[in-house]
C-alpha cells in the first residue's frame, strides 16, 4: 500500500487538487509541505492531533514538513466557523504562544537542518506595506468568488469586518511566499479552509504561471477535529499542566462508541490491518479497544510512562480500586465549615468548574456524581472524614478527580 492509499484508506482525505500529482510527490518523498497554526492559546489541543501526526507519517516517508505559526494571520483571526470576531492578542502573547507550540510539536515531528522547519509568517505579513500589496496581489483575487466561499457566507447575516475579510489574502500570501522562499509545493488544512487554501493556489499560478507545481489538500477535521479538540465545553490540551495524563488519557478512553475506530485510524500509527480486527468487536469489546487508543495518544503525547500510570489509574477507577495516580486536590481544615464542605465548592477549589454558577449548573444537569451516586442537591455536603478516607467525584463521563486533606 501507498502511502496515499493509506491516508485515504484512514479517512484522512477531503478535496485534493491534481490528484495524480500528489500522489507521485508523496508517495516519492518529494513534498514540502506545510501546515498552518494559528497560536490562539499557549498550547495545542486534541484538535490539533491530526495535523501533528499527519505530518510525522509524512516525514517518515521522506516529506518535509514546514509547521507555520500564524503570529501574523493571529492578529487578524480566521472567520471560518466563528459567529464573532476574535480576541486581538499582543504580539507579546502571540510569540510566547509560538514558542510553545514548537515544544509540543518536537514530540511529533524532527526539526533540524535538511528536516522540518518552522517559520513565523509575522516575519513577513507584518513588514507588508498595504499599497504595494493591494498592486502586487490585490487584482489576483475576485470579491464575488470571496463572497461565495461559505467561511464568509457564515458571517454575512451576523457582520463580517473587513478586518476579518482580508484573512484569506494573507493566508494565500502565506503560500505564495513559501513556495517562492521554501520551495514549499504543497498545503494541508482543515476541509473548512477549501476556500482560502484555493486562494493560495490561484495566486501562486497567476503570479508566476499555469505550470508552478502546488497543490492543495484539505483533511477531514473541520468538524471531526473540531469535535476532538473539546469536550463538555473545555478544552482538551496537550500541556499536561492544562490537561493532566490522566484527564488525556480518559478523554480518549470515554470517546464514543461510533468514534473510536474512526479515531483509531486518524491519529494512531497502528496497522490498518490491525484496526480491521478491532473493528470487529462489539458492546463492552469495544471498551478495551479504547484502552487501546488511550494509551497510543497519552504514550504519543506523554510518553510511556505516563501513559502506563495513567492506565493504572483508570483501571483501578473501573474496578473501585485505590487511584493514586488521579488528579488530586488536597483540602485544609480553613475549606471546611462546621466539618463539612459544599460539592459545590470542591468543583469551584479542584478547577472541574470555574465558578460556583457553573458548578451549580453542572448538579442541575445531572453532571456530577460523588462516588457512585449522582449529586442532585446544590446543597450537598461532604464531611472532614469522608475526604480524608477518600473521595471521588465525576464530571460528566470522562473527568475523574480525587479529593483528600
Amino acid at each position: 500500500m501507498t502511502l496515499y492509499e493509506e491516508l485515504v484508506q484512514r479517512g484522512l482525505i477531503a478535496q485534493v487538487t491534481n490528484e495524480e500529482e500528489i500522489k507521485n510527490m508523496i508517495n516519492e518523498g518529494k513534498a514540502t509541505f506545510y501546515i498552518g497554526f494559528d497560536c490562539t492559546a499557549d498550547s495545542l489541543t486534541a484538535g490539533h492531533f491530526m495535523a501533528l501526526t499527519l505530518m510525522k507519517r509524512l516525514q517518515q516517508h521522506g516529506n518535509k514538513p514546514i509547521a507555520l505559526i500564524g503570529g501574523g494571520t493571529t492578529m487578524i483571526g480566521d472567520p471560518s466557523g466563528r459567529t464573532d470576531m476574535r480576541k486581538m492578542l499582543t504580539r507579546e502573547d502571540i510569540d510566547y504562544n509560538a514558542k510553545r507550540f514548537k515544544e509540543q510539536m518536537e514530540k511529533f515531528i524532527e526539526f533540524g537542518e535538511g528536516k522540518a522547519v518552522m517559520v513565523n509568517n509575522a516575519d513577513w505579513l507584518l513588514d507588508l506595506n498595504y499599497v504595494e500589496l493591494l498592486r502586487e496581489v490585490g487584482a489576483c483575487f475576485s470579491v464575488n468568488n470571496m463572497l461565495r466561499a461559505e467561511c464568509y457566507k457564515q458571517r454575512m447575516e451576523r457582520g463580517l469586518s473587513f478586518f476579518e475579510f482580508n484573512y484569506m489574502i494573507m493566508q494565500s500570501y502565506d503560500f505564495y511566499y513559501l513556495f517562492k522562499n521554501y520551495n514549499c509545493n504543497m498545503q494541508f488544512g482543515g476541509d473548512d479552509q477549501w476556500s482560502n487554501m484555493l486562494g493560495g493556489t490561484e495566486l501562486i499560478r497567476k503570479k508566476l504561471g499555469k505550470d508552478a507545481h502546488c497543490m492543495t489538500i484539505t483533511l477531514l477535521t473541520d468538524s471531526q477535529g473540531k469535535k476532538m479538540g473539546k469536550t463538555a465545553g473545555n478544552a482538551v490540551w496537550l500541556d499536561p499542566e492544562k490537561t493532566s495524563p490522566y484527564d488525556f488519557f480518559q478523554y480518549w478512553r470515554n470517546v464514543d462508541d461510533a468514534d473510536v475506530i474512526k479515531c483509531m485510524k486518524m491519529l494512531t500509527f497502528i496497522p490498518l490491518e490491525q484496526i480491521a480486527e478491532y473493528e470487529k468487536c462489539e458492546g463492552s469489546e469495544l471498551n478495551k479497544v479504547k484502552e487501546i487508543l488511550a494509551y497510543h495518544l497519552t504514550e504519543m503525547v506523554h510518553g510511556k510512562e505516563e501513559a502506563d500510570k495513567a492506565l493504572t489509574a483508570a483501571r483501578s477507577v473501573f474496578t473501585g480500586g485505590a487511584a493514586a495516580d488521579m488528579p488530586t486536590t488536597e483540602l485544609s481544615g480553613g475549606d471546611f465549615t462546621d466539618g463539612v464542605i459544599t460539592v459545590i465548592d470542591m468543583l469551584v477549589k479542584s478547577g472541574l468548574a470555574p465558578s460556583k454558577g457553573e458548578a451549580r449548573r453542572l448538579i442541575q444537569q445531572g453532571g456530577i456524581m460523588l462516588g457512585e451516586d449522582k449529586v442532585t442537591d446544590v446543597y450537598k455536603t461532604v464531611s472532614f472524614d469522608d475526604v480524608k478516607a477518600g473521595v471521588i467525584i465525576k464530571k460528566g463521563k470522562k473527568v475523574f478527580h480525587k479529593f483528600s486533606v
